[in-house]
């Protein structure tokens, strides 16, 4: 009995004819799968994975190689949602075997904390386990099973979306190449080429820039406390975050024109100190910084996530502020939406989940989007802000220490909410 795989929505085509056909076609420099996915981070390596253990086909292509992938810092706290994507394709075993479980986080103001239990108020945790694994893991997954990632891609250029026959063009290695597919997916970030093949007059884009960044250190050290510690201060926002037991991860609101070489490790580790609890800030051990960068703020949605045969996943469609710990778990909320999708069509020949992607991305995305918008009014001082808005943000912290209800919204919100 063959294995077969669709080649369109129509046509079956034996699975070692289409080993043969690419074969031949790499002669003229154009290859053939069922999905193009445009970015190697752990968005389009997650969809690459859970398409692939459903008999789906997928290329890779990706602008960097794979050590400035794995290079980038970004945040590690998976929503359950996530945690169980990544079981469902085949990785999750280190994850759980290193990762941190945490069942709650802090909120520090005028020197005093609180703690939000997300295993109580929703029976829920969330998982610290940085985005570099996740990646590392993504990929030693692929390579285990022969998929292919084009690395060093220029150039690319996607084509017939709104048809029947789409295609990608690209150059690597100073060689024009071509890829036909039936879809193609976007996972290449906010500045990529996928989100603007959608025509101007089709898209709609929404969009809040905030006055100020996020000054963030690594260093090996341990972690001042075994949660997440979100401080509001006169001085500003800090987050006290960690990846391991001896490397810990820092941050500090700043304006935005200010540069990483502006703080010495010395000046940075004072001011912290003065943003968090004073019980926390005699605790905490310092030492070197092994990276430095200032990050900026920024709310962003475009609409529609879906043109013709294109789809937008993670940054390329939305962004978050960092402050609800959203941006990776908005990304998985969408691979989630497109591969049921996907199974939907190939295996059940049933296009309602690819029609629907859009709505439904979109949907949980604004959700998050507002969720992150609002932790990050409530936790940071804005230029302009005056007595009355402090008093208000001071309010609603005290509102948020004395009320179960609130607190169970923020957990839901925190942990994830369904997909």
């Amino acid at each position: 009995m063959f294995d077969f795989y669709h080649s369109s929505p129509h046509v079956a085509i034996p699975r070692f004819a289409r080993s043969v056909m690419i074969l031949a076609s790499e002669q003229e420099s154009i290859l053939r799968t069922q999905v193009c996915i445009i970015g190697a981070g752990p968005s389009g390596l997650l969809l690459s994975q859970l398409l692939h253990r459903q008999g789906i086909d997928t290329i890779v292509l990706e602008r960097k190689t794979k050590d400035y992938v794995l290079g980038r810092i970004r945040a590690g706290v998976l929503e359950r949602g996530f945690v169980d994507l990544m079981h469902e394709a085949g990785v999750g075993d280190r994850m759980q075997a290193e990762g941190y479980v945490h069942d709650g986080t802090l909120i520090a103001y005028d020197n005093r904390q609180f703690r939000i239990d997300f295993k109580a108020l929703t029976d829920s945790s969330v998982m610290v386990y940085g985005q570099t694994e996740v990646t590392r893991d993504l990929y030693a997954a692929r390579e285990a099973m022969g998929g292919a990632i084009l690395y060093n891609v220029e150039d690319v250029q996607i084509q017939g979306v709104e048809w029947q026959t789409p295609f990608v063009e690209f150059h690597q290695a100073g060689q024009c190449k071509r890829i036909d597919c039936d879809y193609v997916v976007g996972c290449d970030g906010f500045h990529g080429v996928s989100r603007k093949t959608i025509p101007d007059a089709k898209r709609q884009e929404f969009e809040k820039v905030y006055p100020f960044g996020w000054l963030g250190v690594l260093s090996e050290t341990p972690p001042v406390h075994h949660e997440l510690i979100y401080a509001n201060s006169e001085r500003g926002f800090a987050l006290c975050s960690m990846r391991n037991e001896n490397l810990s991860r820092y941050y500090i609101q700043c304006p935005l024109d200010q540069k990483p070489d502006d703080w010495s490790d010395a000046a940075f580790w004072e001011e912290l100190k003065r943003r968090i609890p004073e019980e926390a800030a005699e605790r905490l051990i310092t030492g070197p910084s092994i990276e430095k960068s200032i990050a900026p703020l920024r709310s962003f949605v475009t609409e529609p996530m879906r043109w013709g045969r294109l789809f937008l996943c993670g940054d390329a469609a939305h962004i978050v502020p960092p402050t609800g710990a959203k941006g990776l778990n908005t990304a998985a909320s969408d691979i989630y939406y497109l591969y049921h999708g996907m199974v939907q069509h190939y295996l059940h020949k049933d296009g309602e989940g690819l029609e629907r992607y859009s709505e439904k991305a979109l949907a949980r995305v604004w959700k998050a989007e507002r969720f992150s918008w609002w932790m990050s009014n409530l936790l940071h001082q804005y230029p302009d802000q005056g007595a009355f808005d402090r008093k208000m943000q001071l309010a609603d912290l005290a509102y948020l220490e004395q009320s179960k209800v609130a607190q169970t919204s923020l957990a839901e919100n925190y942990v994830g909410l369904p997909y």
